[in-house]
Order: structure tokens, then sequence, then C-alpha cells
């Protein structure tokens, strides 16, 4: 039997109010049933209680996208962190795993240390350098290990119209300050959450019409970033070029170096996006134009 001849398959999905889970409410709508989850309704910190309420939805597809995301405030709180990256997708992936469940689990390009020349691809040898690298990594071998069908989406530099993010962040500097300096040798792709939920949705919905089979054939960690790449300098300068706000403070470069902050962080973070085409046939578009489509859209 395949999965498109059940009535309507049910979609679980943590991380409801998040940035990637608001938009995958929208995303998900016409794959199946959504049972969409807020911290309040799940909280993935109460590990003991997770099997109890994803049993009681029966899920056919578990999307988590419920995350420990404070990268600074993790290397304090490694506990925290620990608890929802790593302890929580165990806890899913053991469920799932039991009911015959698809899980889907987003992940990081801070699973690597940056210090490959070129972009990343899935197989190459992690080294986090920071305990919320450390914690995402945990979360994907856990899954792994747990013998249940699986998608793992590493993704990067995530931005959107809510929540808190780069893009945001820059702003509220504009309305306060004439100049910003922000780094210029941290590389990587900046990615909509608007882009992550629909291209989840694309690699869904082909699962969806194929066989059980399939999900196991096609499991594994993939690459979901926009294309492309530039620094945070460069991030910021598109920001302002596209924003409908009349202040545009003058961006100026620093190396990381000179931007003491409590976290180590991967200088390269590209990620190739080659294996998602290959096995589903995803093209991201080029980081700038999403950025225009989010703020187009957003009115930002």
């Amino acid at each position: 039997m395949t999965v498109r001849d059940l009535p309507k398959p049910t979609i679980l999905l943590t991380g409801a109010t998040g940035q990637i889970g608001f938009e995958l409410v929208r995303s998900l709508q016409g794959l199946g049933r959504v049972v969409a989850f807020d911290r309040a309704g799940l909280d993935l910190s109460d590990t003991a209680r997770i099997g109890q309420v994803v049993s009681n939805v029966a899920p056919a597809v578990i999307v988590n996208a419920a995350a420990y995301t404070a990268v600074d405030a993790a290397e304090t709180d490694v506990a925290g962190a620990m608890r929802l990256n790593a302890e929580a997708p165990e806890a899913l992936s053991r469920v799932a795993k039991r009911l015959g469940a698809l899980l889907v689990h987003y992940s990081t390009d801070y699973v690597f240390d940056g210090v490959k020349p070129g972009a990343y691809v899935e197989d190459d040898a992690t080294n986090p350098l920071n305990v919320y690298g450390v914690s995402k990594l945990a979360g994907e071998q856990a899954i792994a290990a747990s013998g249940c069908a699986y998608l793992v989406f590493r993704t990067s530099w995530v931005y959107g119209a809510r929540g808190t993010n780069f893009l945001r962040t820059m702003l509220r500097l504009a309305a306060e300050r004439d100049e910003l300096s922000v780094v210029n040798d941290q590389i990587g792709a900046p990615t909509w959450s608007g882009t992550i939920a629909d291209e989840t949705a694309i690699a869904l919905s082909q699962l969806l019409r194929g066989q059980r089979e399939d999900w196991f054939r096609r499991s594994g960690v993939y690459h979901l970033t926009a294309a492309g790449s530039t620094s945070w300098a460069g991030f910021a300068q598109a920001i302002f070029d596209n924003s409908r706000q009349p202040a545009k403070p003058v961006i100026k470069g620093i190396p990381t170096i000179s931007y003491p902050a409590p976290t180590v962080r991967p200088l390269n973070s590209r990620l190739s996006n080659g294996k998602l085409a290959d096995v589903f046939g995803i093209e991201p578009s080029p980081w700038d134009e999403a950025l225009r489509q989010c703020m187009a859209q957003s009115q930002l």
C-alpha cells in the first residue's frame, strides 16, 4: 500500500510558532492533516512526555521544527541545549520508529569547523566548534541510530520576518545607528525560513506519493540552504539595499577577531545542495533573490 492510498496522512509539527515552524504550518497544508504544536502544547524539554503525546496523534510524518537556537546562551546552558537539540530528537526518533512514521528534523552548518576551503558536502567530517553545534550533531546521530525513516536538513543563517534573527536585528539597529560594524570574514548562505518550509514540503510531497520503502531509501542528511554565499557584512548591505525603511546605516566590515563573542563560529559555512538536487530535484534560489522576496512580501 502506498501512503497516498491512506485517507489523509497526519503530519505532526513541533515548534509551530518558531521561524521555520510558522512557515511550515502554511507549506504543509494540502499534504495531509496538520496537527501543529507550539511549546505550550508539546514542550520538548519534557522528553518523558514526548512519546505519549506523539502516540496519541499517531502521525504518518513528524516534522520537528523546535530547537534550542540561542547559540551564545548554549555555551553556559549546556544541559538545556542538549535536552532540546539531542535528547528530544532522540525521543522523537524512537516513537517514529515504533509508529512507522517518517521523521523530518533540522540541523545546522555549525556541525562543521569551517576550515574547508570549499562548500561542505553531507559526508564531510564534522567537528563543531561550540556547544550549539555539538548538541545539533548529537541530535543528528541519535536520529540516524534509531532505525526510523528520516530526513535531516542542515541549513544555515536562517532568517525571516518574525522571531529573533539577523534580518530583524539589522532593521532594528538601522533606526538607532548611522554606522554598523559587521563581520566580513564569515561566509555562508543566508536562508529564508519560507524557503526551508517550501522545500521541505516538496520533498515530503514526493515521499507521500510513493511507497513507504522509499522513505528508507531516501533517508539521510541533506543540505538545504539558499544558493550562493556572502559574508554577514554583505548580508547586512543587501538588507538595507532592499529595505523600505528610510534609515540606511553605513556598513563597516570587520574581522571576526574584532567582534568579541562567547561562541566560536566557523569562518566557512558554505553547504553544497548537490545531494538535495540529485535525490529530490530541488534547486534552491540564490540567497539575494530569496531575501528580496521575503522583504517585499513582508513589506520590510
